[in-house]
């Protein structure tokens, strides 16, 4: 048997996936239907599919509102996370098993904070990025790859609901349907290739992937958009008990941060500390009109809470007040490297120049050859060891010496971008590159 397919555009070359194959499973929330979903995970074959569906934008956090399984010799289960205190029963038994997922960065911190994670995964989107996939979205790969492809009207609906609507169980039990025989596509593409040791390098690097700082961290009011352009640090700490303030106010009407107040607005009032209820609002304008609302409505809600935040910070001592940041070693935006340092600007030109013919030569996105920011790092501030070009230094660690000039530098430049995370195969590819420019451009 398969799916339930139909064609409802005949314009269109895919036939249109609408069906689970033994039908929309029933939503797992109680004890003893977790249970069967343990046995029946454990009893399974081969690798599991996983994916989870959030309620971005209409929550405060990022938790899993849904989780979905699929798993030969088990079928398509769907499970409630939010009936259990964890789900780390589910993990147990899927100890040794290979996930896929699709965008697993996308869905590995939320299933964590239910104790989830993969110990081996298969990722059927970066596969497509290195694949050489114009387009990589789930639809687009089935398409490819299986000759279907996916309705995707429930992406973005507010996951949270109770009970879940039965059109958007089908949705979310149709995101695991065939991705078990996706990856298995993908990875005979990738194998013929010469490609699928390099997918592999980047799935067990996922495997340690934990997502970006979450709100607890001490220093999270900094990444407030714009908080760049607030120099004083009387406005930092206006912002810092702007931010803890309105990250309260979200909590505790579980709603995004954004939803109470937009970033622009908070930035605006830690540059202008008002001190009166009049004054809070300005003749700044958000960016579209839903924010524009948002940013009214959350002024005139609570300014009492807005004025208190200010209030505090204004009367904060000064040797209280938060640090400007400290410039670390990030490079500047590459706008100023001309300036600043002007051999740096035509390392990285040069650099972007060859790594562009080897992304198109290879059909790999130039960012999936290495992270940009792992590039400039060591364009702006080349490592320390890096010989003039004269030495004979052993090679033997990375290999790249003999093929590329001095041994001492590719050494360095080597060690320098496994420290920032590189991985064997793209070290293999770039540290060439990033040797040729630093020794054609010294500072």
């Amino acid at each position: 048997m398969s799916p339930d397919l139909t064609d409802e555009d005949p314009s269109s070359d895919y036939d249109r996936l609408e069906t689970p194959l033994e039908g929309i499973p029933a939503v797992v929330d109680t004890a003893e239907g977790l249970q069967q979903l343990i046995t029946a995970l454990g009893a399974g074959e081969g690798p599991v599919a996983v994916d989870a569906e959030r309620a971005s934008g209409y929550r405060y956090g990022q938790r899993a509102y849904l989780i979905q399984l699929r798993r030969e010799g088990t079928g398509t289960w769907l499970v409630d996370p939010i009936a259990f205190d964890d789900l780390t029963a589910v993990d147990g038994a899927l100890a040794g098993t290979e996930w896929v997922l699709h965008a697993a960065t996308q869905d590995i911190p939320c299933l964590a904070e239910v104790g989830m994670r993969p110990r081996a995964l298969f990722d059927t989107e970066l596969g497509a990025r290195l694949a050489g996939l114009p387009r990589v979205g789930l639809s687009a790969v089935l398409e490819y790859y299986l000759g279907v492809t996916l309705a995707k009207e429930h992406s973005a609906v507010d996951w949270s609901t109770r009970p879940l609507p039965e059109p958007w169980l089908r949705y979310a039990a149709l995101d695991v349907e065939l991705l078990v025989e996706l990856r298995d596509r993908m990875e005979r593409d990738l194998r013929e290739q010469g490609k699928l040791d390099w997918a592999q390098q980047e799935f067990a690097a996922l495997c340690d992937f934990t997502g970006p700082p979450g709100p607890d961290e001490p220093d999270a009011w900094r990444r407030t958009t714009g908080a760049q352009r607030l120099r004083r640090p009387r406005s930092l700490a206006a912002l810092r008990e702007l931010w803890t303030t309105r990250d309260a106010l979200a909590r505790e009407r579980d709603v995004p941060p954004g939803r109470v107040l937009p970033d622009g607005t908070l930035i605006d009032l830690a540059h202008r500390m008002p001190t009166q209820a009049a004054a809070l609002a300005s003749g700044r304008k958000e960016s579209s009109r839903t924010r524009q609302r948002r940013a009214e409505q959350g002024l005139l809600r609570h300014q009492r809470a807005w004025l208190g935040a200010l209030k505090a910070a204004a009367a904060l001592p000064d040797d209280a007040l938060p640090e400007p940041p400290r410039r670390g070693d990030t490079p500047p935006p590459p706008r100023a490297w001309a300036e600043r340092e002007p051999a740096a600007a035509e390392r990285l030109t040069q650099v972007r120049a060859d790594l562009s013919e080897l992304s198109e030569r290879l059909e790999i996105p130039v960012e999936n050859l290495m992270t940009p920011d792992v590039v400039r790092r060591i364009l702006w501030k080349p490592p320390a060891e890096m010989g003039d070009g004269s030495g004979d230094g052993d090679t033997s660690g990375s290999g790249y010496g003999s093929r590329h000039g001095d041994g001492d530098a590719a050494d360095a430049v080597d060690r320098a971008a496994a420290e920032l995370g590189a991985r064997p195969w793209q070290r293999q590819l770039v540290v060439p590159i990033l040797v040729a420019a630093l020794e054609a451009h010294p500072s």
